[in-house]
């Protein structure tokens, strides 16, 4: 690490949290903190699985609360992005950005190919980045859903086409916070008395802890902060198909319900 090029753009995967694990020392030592150690950095890309698919603790987190828990001083870039073009404009931006940083993707395996998550020729070839997601904008709404990753899709599906449902916005850049893009996303629902953070993680994982206070300093006067996910474990998600696809079905229809 300490060798490569500064300005090589270097991707590593690790097969979800079990690979990502075996390089925490790797991580600790030299990515998240050796910028303010020893002035060392550069643009190695780490892309790790994750997304809660039934396939048991290891093979549905790649530990995004470690990551966020070791982000200050602008050391590293934490995304994760739910479109093709967000993930080619995003991997650009990392190739091109004049400030050079470790950046960590969150990459959910059945994003892959999903019709939905796909992005049109004129989407790749135009535009860029985009830290922050929203529907469009509602003089009406009184709850609005923010979230970041796959669970959007799950949400989506949950509701189905043309339901009534609140708005959704997608953090897509966890770190930096996108503060002031939230603060825009927010204005745009000026009745809103709530908004839910929605994710599929249990609640000391996953972006909640990081998040809750940074939502909370921007999130207009009267506006109520809430959560829906899994309740605090041990383990990172169930060993069980079964026992997945109930509390799956558990978060997406918790957060949808009105009231």
């Amino acid at each position: 690490y300490a060798t490569t090029a500064p300005d090589a753009l270097v991707l590593w995967e690790a097969q979800y949290g079990d690979f990502a694990n075996g390089a925490q020392v790797m991580v600790d030592q030299f990515i998240t903190s050796g910028l303010s150690k020893w002035g060392v950095t550069s643009r190695l890309t780490m892309l790790l699985p994750h997304g809660y698919e039934g396939s048991g603790p290891e093979h549905s987190s790649a530990r995004l609360e470690r990551y966020l828990q070791a982000c200050a001083e602008g050391n590293i870039r934490v995304a994760n992005p739910t479109t093709a073009a967000q993930y080619f404009h995003l991997l650009r931006r990392q190739a091109l950005a004049p400030e050079i940083r470790p950046l960590v993707v969150m990459t959910p395996k059945s994003l892959l190919r999903a019709q939905s998550a796909g992005s049109s020729l004129g989407d790749l070839s135009g535009g860029g980045f985009q830290p922050v997601f929203g529907d469009a904008p509602s003089g009406d709404a009184k709850r609005l859903l923010l979230c970041s990753g796959k669970v959007y899709y799950d949400l989506l599906k949950e509701a189905g086409d043309g339901n009534p449902r609140p708005p959704i916005g997608r953090v897509e850049q966890l770190y930096p916070f996108a503060d002031e893009e939230l603060k825009a996303l927010l204005a745009q629902y000026p009745a809103l008395t709530e908004v839910t953070w929605v994710q599929e993680e249990p609640q000391n994982m996953g972006a909640w802890s990081f998040i809750a206070p940074r939502l909370t300093a921007i999130l207009p006067a009267g506006v109520a902060l809430r959560y829906v996910g899994r309740p605090a474990r041990a383990s990172t998600a169930e060993g069980y198909d079964s026992q997945h696809r109930v509390e799956q079905k558990r978060i997406v229809s918790t957060a949808l319900a009105t009231g």
